[in-house]
């Protein structure tokens, strides 16, 4: 009977590896080492406390962000963004790359994380300012006469992932190694081998 009680009486226990009690799921620091980051990290910590601005809450969590979050804006996408903010500031927690498509580059004034060499280049011949987020916080501590900018999160991996290749409805592309008639292009992917999914 002790052991009948006992048994009833047992509760279930939390698994602790799939994050059972872990309430803390935002990050509040960057993974990176680099202590130029991490300097930016403690500069707008401070300015959240003191300068009450949704702009600074922005750029602080994304600074926390992981490399693939934080994707590379190109000049083109900027310049198009920048089209009738006359005076403002773009402000890009990134890279900002070049791009060979696009010939004229207006005079901006722009604040990122990084640039390319050629896209440092074209922005300083065009007249152009390019700005550090210290810089930016001494100019422009609460965000104004800012453009908050980030470059779009599309990458070829997405593609892969989903529902598995071949099953009915899926549009998720396979792993494949070349693309020819050999290679995936038997039953299943075409009507005259059997059907086509």
């Amino acid at each position: 009977p002790f052991l009948a009680s006992f048994r009833r009486e047992r509760k279930m226990g939390i698994d602790l590896k799939a994050g059972g009690r872990n309430k803390h799921t935002t990050k509040d620091a960057p993974n990176s080492n680099n202590v130029y980051l991490q300097l930016l990290v403690k500069l707008y910590k401070f300015l959240v406390r003191r300068a009450e601005s949704n702009f600074n809450k922005v750029v602080l969590h994304r600074l926390f962000m992981s490399r693939t979050n934080k994707p590379p804006l190109s000049l083109s996408k900027l310049i198009d963004h920048m089209k009738g903010q006359d005076g403002k500031i773009a402000v890009i927690v990134g890279k900002v790359t070049d791009d060979v498509r696009t010939f004229d580059v207006p005079k901006l004034r722009i604040c990122a994380l990084g640039f390319s060499e050629t896209a440092r280049a074209r922005i300083e011949k065009a007249g152009g300012e390019i700005l550090t987020f210290d810089q930016l916080a001494l100019i422009a501590p609460k965000g104004a006469n800012t453009v908050l900018l980030r470059g779009t999160k599309d990458r070829e991996a997405l593609k892969h992932f989903g529902r598995a290749p071949g099953v009915p409805h899926s549009s998720t592309k396979p792993y494949v190694r070349a693309k020819g008639r050999k290679f995936e292009k038997a039953r299943g992917r075409r009507k005259s081998r059997g059907y086509k999914a």
